[in-house]
């Protein structure tokens, strides 16, 4: 049978789940589909480039960036994880110094990243917010006393 993860070991019922981060899921995806570009671009580069620069260099430069962007998604929730992924930004932008095709596609990810750190940093704002308006409203209305699917709330009784 395969290990249990830490959350797995600490689970009981009853305990909220906790929330993933909007802004994480927006910055992964971003990152990820970086990899790829990164992997063709290393491909592109090898296709056009190889007289100027060695293969063994183009592959292991273009290879060991692309597995920089897939681990970078691992530390993400880390206070430094966007920063890095800002500086991982600015590298595939320079990237064009060796492909100059590489300077539209770094800088269309890069606004790309802006707005999905941006966007998921609002969209948490706003479910962090919820779920403390959620909690005061559960505070105030026990179970016991909330109508049931299919009943009519008590007359004078007013919907959040």
């Amino acid at each position: 049978m395969a290990r249990l993860t830490k959350a797995q070991r600490e689970w009981r019922p009853g305990m909220p789940k906790k929330r993933r981060s909007t802004k994480v899921m927006f910055a992964s995806t971003v990152l990820l589909l970086e990899a790829f570009v990164v992997l063709f671009g290393t491909l592109a580069v090898f296709g056009l480039r190889r007289n100027e620069f060695p293969p063994a260099l183009i592959f292991s430069v273009g290879i060991g960036l692309c597995l920089v962007f897939i681990l970078t998604c691992a530390v993400l929730s880390k206070p430094w994880g966007v920063g890095l992924g800002w500086i991982l930004q600015l590298v595939l932008i320079l990237a064009g110094i060796v492909e100059p095709t590489m300077y539209v596609v770094g800088l269309l990810f890069g606004v790309s990243w802006w707005y999905g750190i941006r966007t998921g940093i609002r969209i948490d704002r706003e479910a962090a917010k919820r779920e403390r308006d959620q909690a005061a409203w559960d505070a105030a209305h026990p179970a016991g006393n909330a109508p049931g699917p299919g009943q009519a709330p008590e007359a004078g009784a007013q919907n959040p």
